[in-house]
Parts: C-alpha cells; sequence; structure tokens
C-alpha cells in the first residue's frame, strides 16, 4: 500500500507506537496511513507512529472494518479452534507487517470448559493463549495482547479469553512460519 495522507475528520483515541499509550488525535490533524493490517490503520502525525482501530476507519476517510466472526461451535457449544485460530492471524505487530501466528508468537491456545454460571446457560468456555513478543522491551505488547483478547471474544462460543506473555522460550527467526519468512523476505 502506498503511503496516503489524510486529515481526521473528528477526534480519535489511538495507541501509541511502539510505546502502548492511549492518546487521542484531534479532528483536523494531517496522518499518512502506512499500513492497513488486522483491522487496524498504522499511521503517522506530527508526533510519531499510531494504530487507529478498524472501528474508526471513518475518522481518516476509510470504510468501518466489520470485525464479526460467521463461524458456528461445535456440537457441544465450544468454540470452533479453526476460528480461533482464524482471529489471532489478524492480530499484528503495527510495525511488522506479518501476523503473531505466522511471526510464530503464539505458543499455545487451549479452549477450556468453564461452569455454567446456571443449569439453564449454554456451556461456557474460556480460551486461553500463552504468547510471546519479538522484544522484551516492546511496549505495544499489551495493547497486542488486548487485540487478541478482542477478536478471540468475537468467536461463537467463547465467554471468556485469557491472553498471557511469556518470555520462555525466547523468540527467535525460526519460529516464523514459512508464509511469514516470505512476507518478510527471509526466503
Amino acid at each position: 500500500m502506498s503511503t496516503k495522507e489524510r486529515t481526521l475528520s473528528r477526534d480519535v483515541v489511538v495507541t501509541q507506537i511502539p510505546s502502548g499509550d492511549k492518546h487521542t488525535l484531534f479532528a483536523e490533524a494531517k496522518v499518512f496511513i502506512h499500513q492497513v493490517l488486522g483491522g487496524t490503520y498504522t499511521v503517522q502525525g506530527d508526533s510519531g507512529l499510531y494504530r487507529i482501530d478498524g472501528k474508526d476507519g471513518d475518522a481518516i476517510g476509510e470504510q468501518i472494518m466489520d470485525n464479526s466472526v460467521s463461524a458456528a461451535t461445535l456440537a457441544d457449544g465450544a468454540p470452533d479452534p479453526e476460528a480461533v485460530w482464524d482471529q489471532l492471524k489478524k492480530v499484528y505487530d503495527p510495525e511488522i507487517p506479518v501476523n503473531i501466528v505466522d511471526l510464530g508468537l503464539v505458543y499455545s491456545m487451549d479452549i477450556e470448559p468453564q461452569p455454567a454460571p446456571s443449569p439453564d446457560d449454554a456451556p461456557a468456555y474460556k480460551v486461553a493463549v500463552a504468547m510471546t513478543l519479538t522484544a522484551p522491551g516492546c511496549g505495544m505488547g499489551p495493547a497486542i495482547a488486548e487485540d487478541a483478547k478482542t477478536k478471540i471474544l468475537l468467536v461463537p462460543g467463547v465467554s471468556a479469553a485469557d491472553v498471557r506473555i511469556t518470555w520462555e522460550p525466547a523468540w527467535n527467526q525460526s519460529m516464523i512460519s514459512e508464509e511469514g519468512k516470505m512476507k518478510l523476505g527471509l526466503i
């Protein structure tokens, strides 16, 4: 995608890259769109790089992104594991054009039954994800984990999600999938 200059039509809450801090960019501010991946926009403003959620695409003259998931639950009401993995593949580090699954950042994904609040309620399922980051000092870690959690919670049958960042084992480039390596020009 080529860089596009845009003027914000309204105030928008953004996530600063790489700190992960929340800020507000105000209406009439000029930004340049650098990347559109996983339902978010990476933009450059006067004071740095930011991530804008897809739900705020209208603020930069883009369509609001529909992030709904059209997957069926399994026969017992559990979420479809493939749908959860598909959602994780929509999560990106805003500085790297490869999703967290293909980067090798997701170490595990487990679907755990939870007690139903009452006997009349549908079965409840929690998705637990263990992931890492490319570097321990990455300030975007909490924002990336929250993005993963938000996307997982959209999967039918998921009642709770826990995304935990771990540093063991340490991430290295050999963990990147073949597809990820091709996107990064490593093969």
